[in-house]
């Protein structure tokens, strides 16, 4: 009985119970395996940050603040994660559009964040989540950020 209220369900979501079996995902072991990553990264540099995880639906999986870091940075590495998954794309893109003349409608997109330190995360081919970094410069956010996902 469950299973036909879960294919009816699907249905109206347009989807078949294989396709939602089947559709990869950023698991919490994945955030923290990252998160890790993107830690020791920091540490091995001095560097104290916020380290943000999302899903594929902007959705926070986990957050870590290191000691020492201003709060405000909580806020950017969410919003720095939540660019970088919407648009599925790194935030240094936006920063190096804003850099370009004529690049100040970019602030005018929502989500849009032109800082770097987002980074989307995909899983064969498929957009699974994002991390964002704040609480160092941009650059060195980034850094961090791609030493995470390079242990992904």
């Amino acid at each position: 009985m469950k299973k036909i209220l879960l294919s009816l369900l699907l249905l109206f979501a347009g989807l078949t119970l294989t396709e939602a079996q089947t559709k990869p995902y950023l698991s919490l072991s994945d955030a923290q395996r990252i998160t890790a990553a993107a830690t020791e990264k920091a540490m091995a540099e001095g560097w104290n940050v916020v380290i943000v995880i999302l899903d594929d639906g902007g959705n926070l999986i986990s957050l870590q603040r290191m000691d020492g870091v201003q709060v405000g940075s909580i806020e950017v590495a969410q919003a720095k994660a939540k660019s970088a998954v919407f648009f599925k794309r790194p935030t240094k893109v936006f920063e190096d559009a804003m850099k370009a003349e004529g690049g100040a409608r970019i602030a005018t997109l929502p989500n849009a964040v032109g800082v770097e330190g987002g980074l989307p995360i995909f899983k064969d081919g498929v957009i699974v989540g994002s991390i964002g970094v704040s609480g160092v410069t941009s650059a060195q956010d980034g850094i961090i950020a791609a030493a995470g996902i390079a242990k992904y």
